[in-house]
């Protein structure tokens, strides 16, 4: 057994007991996960950051300006809301064929909540309402659905675990999340919460009390997690429109399974307030759907801007890094042939590839364990002591295990993020953004635990999070878009990523790729 493991199992009875943890008995299971994480264990083990004590969170600033403005010209939600504008008299429409699409698509268990056609009459009338006094809707009657971690205002909210936890206790929010409210603000209307892994603290959406998130594009693989709901929702064409959360990838992971767009914005561009926590210094909260105008749109709104949708201009003159290790091995044959036919697009419209080293990028998996373990067990640790019954058993033991990682580690990973950052900060300065794929598979199926890519054995979260924890960590903009089709013929994902506050230029050059992807006949055009 490594030597840390040892180290671990010889204090795991005394420091439950320590902590007043009331279940000795569980100590198989909570050695059996610690040994699924041995390699991030091992890592963070021999890791010895240079840096002081550098911020628990990356700071929180409004995105830089840029994006295009909306015009008569602007397609997808942008254009259903401006039809409806024109003709109000129809614009409970697509709320209710929404509603009426996800009713006919139980099998998904892309939804938890929906609500019923009363509330979408009442909730365009009210739009309706102001846009008749004036104001400029530019989502009017758009339907949006939102991930089920977060308040909306007449829905239990459940973070998709048992109501019966919760001091709510199934009772309907009075109040919606700060960036629902938005959105509602700008005319859309929400049809339903969606499906999540438990608390967000996991990638399947293989949700114990809600049932299985279905990919649309095929029911015996992974739609991903956390945000699968979501994904599955925008995928099956129910609506174009879904809120994700992100704390290790669970906004692009199920993004990228399911073939649609997921953007993940810079740390706190968007507020989290009514969002459940799960790890404060990593989560954020970001539009998915199925363009990245569409998102772009969507996370102008989110992040109190005035409307504005991603500029694709071309890409000449654009530094593109490309970061071999670690990003591009391992991954598929499949993956690896989807980006590089990608990466030629974009240097055929002009933008300059450039390779780049990112020295220590490696260490990620570890300070995310690290990071997220602790933050997580002591957000839920009364839950946990009080009422163990009521959790999944795969969230019950990460939870678990999080009481016996020392202070010290919490502290050590944190100045390992601190190095993290400047890392990615000195890259940036040689270029303007960074191309990966967003997962080094395509979807596998259900119920895989370790997947074999490039000769290497991975347990499923390393093969599914290990290129977008980076992004949590640093608080750097990621978007994914689908960017062609795997062996098996499930989506691929392309991440693009920038610097911090840098949202528009990733949203510009990614609904650029998204075009040349398309006339390629890479991926299909979008409307």
């Amino acid at each position: 057994m490594d030597d840390i493991l040892a180290r671990l199992q010889a204090t795991l009875a005394s420091t439950a007991r320590l902590g007043g943890y009331p279940f000795p008995e569980r100590q198989d299971a909570w050695l059996e996960r610690l040994k699924l994480n041995q390699p991030e264990l091992g890592s963070f083990d021999s890791l010895r950051p240079v840096v002081d004590l550098g911020l628990q969170a990356p700071p929180s600033a409004p995105p830089l300006a840029g994006g295009a403005p909306l015009t008569a010209a602007s397609a997808g939600v942008a254009a259903v809301a401006r039809a409806l504008r024109e003709a109000p008299a129809e614009a409970s429409g697509p709320g209710r064929s929404a509603l009426a699409a996800a009713r006919a698509r139980p099998e998904l268990k892309a939804f938890i909540s929906l609500v019923d056609d009363a509330e979408i009459d009442r909730a365009v009338g009210e739009a309706s309402e102001r846009q008749a006094r004036g104001e400029d809707l530019a989502l009017f009657g758009v339907p949006l659905a939102v991930k089920d971690l977060m308040a909306v205002k007449g829905l239990a909210q459940t973070n998709g675990t048992r109501q019966d936890a919760s001091p709510a206790r199934g009772r309907a929010s009075t109040a919606d999340a700060t960036a629902v409210a938005r959105l509602r603000e700008a005319g859309a209307i929400v049809i339903g919460t969606t499906n999540l892994h438990e608390l967000a603290y996991g990638i399947t959406s293989a949700n114990p009390h809600y049932g299985h998130v279905v990919n649309p594009h095929s029911a015996g693989h992974l739609a991903g997690g956390s945000s699968g709901g979501s994904a599955a929702a925008v995928a099956a064409g129910i609506v174009p429109l879904a809120i994700g959360t992100d704390t290790a990838g669970s906004i692009r992971v199920p993004a990228s399974c399911c073939g649609i767009v997921g953007f993940k914005p810079s740390f706190d561009a968007i507020p989290r307030h009514g969002a459940q926590t799960l790890g404060a210094s990593l989560d954020h909260l970001g539009p998915m759907a199925r363009s990245v105008a569409d998102a772009a749109l969507m996370f102008a709104i989110m992040a109190g801007l005035p409307p504005r949708t991603a500029d694709p201009a071309p890409l000449a003159g654009l530094r593109i890094g490309v970061p071999r290790q670690y990003f591009f091995d391992p991954i598929g044959d499949d993956v690896a042939r989807a980006v590089e036919a990608a990466l030629r697009l974009m240097a055929a419209d002009g933008a300059r590839l450039v390779p780049v080293d990112l020295a220590g990028v490696e260490n990620s998996a570890a300070l995310q364990f690290i990071t997220l373990c602790s933050e997580a067990t002591d957000l839920h640790w009364q839950r946990l002591v009080s009422q163990p019954e009521t959790l999944g058993e795969d969230v019950r033991v990460r939870l678990e295990i999080g009481q016996f990682l020392p202070a010290a580690w919490y502290v050590r990973a944190q100045r390992g993020r601190a190095e993290l950052a400047a890392m990615f900060d000195d890259a940036l300065d040689q270029v303007d953004l960074l191309v990966t794929p967003t997962m080094r598979i395509e979807p596998p199926p259900n119920g895989t635990a370790r997947i074999t890519v490039g000769g290497r054995d991975l347990p499923l979260h390393a093969a599914v999070t290990a290129l977008t924890m980076p992004f949590n960590l640093t608080g750097m903009p990621a978007l994914t878009l689908d960017c062609g089709r795997g062996d098996h013929g499930l989506p691929i994902g392309l991440q693009l990523a920038g610097r911090r506050r840098e949202d528009w230029r990733v949203l510009g050059a990614g609904a650029r790729v998204e075009h040349l992807l398309a006339g390629a006949g890479q991926v299909a055009a979008r409307p």
